[in-house]
Formats: structure tokens, sequence, C-alpha cells
């Protein structure tokens, strides 16, 4: 497994616990990298309730964030960011390892 963190900014722990404050308790936010999208690998955010046991587990500000291994090696060095703009609002992932993006941002290659 790799040592590079990945890392959750403090506007992104924020807007998770937002989220999470109208989900059921212990409701977690779940990143992965999943093949497709149009540059080849494609971030993917969903809500759960429940960890495996091979999960990174990051916690920033009470909010936590879970990544399976297959994404940590995708994401090693990465920073999970929220930004709200003129374009509009979304998860924004920092990814030193993506050579190449889409223009919406939600697909990357290496």
């Amino acid at each position: 497994m790799t040592e590079q963190t990945i890392s959750v900014t403090d506007r992104a722990a924020r807007r998770i616990g937002e989220i999470v404050a109208n989900e059921p308790e212990g409701t977690m936010l779940r990143v992965a990298v999943d093949g497709g999208g149009c540059s080849g690998f494609q971030y993917r955010f969903e809500l759960v309730r429940e960890r495996e046991s091979d999960d990174l587990v990051i916690n920033q500000a009470d909010s936590i964030v879970l990544v399976d291994p297959i994404s940590q090696m995708y994401m090693a060095g990465a920073q999970i960011d929220f930004v709200d703009d003129l374009i509009g609002a979304a998860f924004k992932i920092n990814n030193p390892n993506a050579t190449a993006a889409c223009g919406c941002g939600t697909s990357f290659s290496i």
C-alpha cells in the first residue's frame, strides 16, 4: 500500500458535515475511483453507513471519508477539496497522479 496520504481540506470537511447532518447517524462519504468517464477513470462519491476493514479512514473535523485500497493506489497524495465558484459547487480532487482530465473535472487519466 502507498505511504502517500490522501487529505481532506477544511472546506470539504465542512461540506461533508453539512451533507451528512441530514442523514442517519454514522453516515460517511465514500470516495472511489471507477473505470469509465471520458478520460479513462472517474471519481465516485456515495454516502454509506458501513466501512470495510481495509478502507482508509480519513477523519477531518468530525467528517469521515472512506477510500478503498484499489482507489488509494490511484489517489495517492491527492487532496479532496470543495469548491464553490461561478460554474457551480462540487467536490474537487487535486490528484498528482492524473496526467490529464476532462473539461467537467470528474474523470481523469494516469
